[in-house]
């Protein structure tokens, strides 16, 4: 995928790695709680572990709220927190630096949701009429398009695995694992009702984006992304792109343009303006901070069909 890759060196893997004995005596706070104790890689993957680990577990992130998970570095602190703990989960070929870590470090557990479901290569249109393009080799599709979590499909695939992982790795508490992925699943059952119910009758099915994270959204519930940047929510739209943009909005009836929260809303403003259009707040999920539009996954999904729809009109 077309990210800026922060790889931290071997060496300096290794090297934290063999300094955990002299740091035994300062626990990382996601070892030696007494509990199961599982480092997520980011916000996602974090709140599936809290929502199967429940009291049994104890979850540290490694992205930090309001950090671009696509930019972590992880530090040698971080590498050594992993190493002490139960579990880590992760979403492979997002995060080089913690894809590094994990591969060096001796944890027992390590779970990799991209494994759990199925992934696909996005460019920047995508779903709906734009699906038989999707292969075409746009300079976008150096890898597969990790953002399951934002299909709840796919997410619910993902906790079911987790669920199983979690009950395998601490059997102890493995029959309320099992009620919480169950518990957990059902919400997302009902919030992929609730999106099929909300966007089935719409005025038009074209929404722009500033990042193409929303494909696998898109794609479940018979829309196109078109997205200004590709995978990479900080690179810059060419300038035929941008024309491309304009034109297609006009034909297709597009009223906005999407930003998001962690990322700059300059480049979504700019062809907003140019264009005629408006713009708001589509979240990918990725962090909640104080200008989330809600204070977990389920709340800003919420948000997320509340501005798609008024986006695109109903009949």
């Amino acid at each position: 995928m077309n990210v800026r890759r922060h790889l931290i060196p071997a060496v300096a893997v290794a090297a934290a790695l063999s300094a955990l004995s002299a740091c035994s005596t300062d626990s990382a706070a996601a070892g030696g709680t007494g509990k199961f104790d599982v480092v997520a890689s980011f916000y996602p993957m974090a709140f599936l572990a809290e929502q199967i680990g429940g009291d049994h577990v104890s979850v540290t992130s490694l992205t930090e709220p309001g950090q671009e998970p696509h930019d972590l570095e992880i530090s040698a602190k971080q590498t050594a927190q992993l190493q002490e703990s139960d579990a880590v989960l992760y979403l492979k070929n997002l995060q080089p630096s913690v894809d590094d870590a994990v591969s060096q470090s001796e944890i027992k557990t390590k779970i990799d949701a991209a494994s759990l479901t199925e992934l696909e290569k996005h460019g920047n249109e995508v779903g709906g009429h734009a699906a038989e393009h999707d292969d075409h080799a746009n300079g976008e599709l150096k890898g597969l398009d990790p953002h399951i979590w934002l299909d709840p499909v796919r997410y619910a695939q993902v906790a079911e695995g987790v669920g199983k992982a979690f009950e395998k790795a601490d059997p102890d508490h493995a029959a309320d694992y099992k009620a919480n992925t169950a518990a957990l699943v059902k919400k997302l059952d009902a919030l992929n009702t609730e999106f099929e119910t909300g966007l089935k009758n719409t005025a038009t099915k074209v929404f722009i984006t500033t990042h193409a994270a929303f494909g696998y959204l898109a794609e479940r519930y018979g829309l196109t992304e078109e997205a200004i940047n590709g995978l990479d929510p900080e690179s810059e739209p060419s300038a035929d792109r941008v024309k491309d943009l304009e034109k297609m909005a006009k034909a297709d009836g597009v009223t906005t343009v999407f930003y998001e929260t962690l990322v700059s809303d300059k480049t979504a403003k700019t062809i907003a303006s140019d264009a005629g259009l408006k713009t708001d707040v589509l979240d990918p999920i990725e962090g909640i901070t104080a200008k989330s539009r809600g204070k977990d996954y389920f709340a800003v999904q919420e948000a997320n069909l509340k501005a798609l729809q008024s986006a695109l009109g109903t009949k």
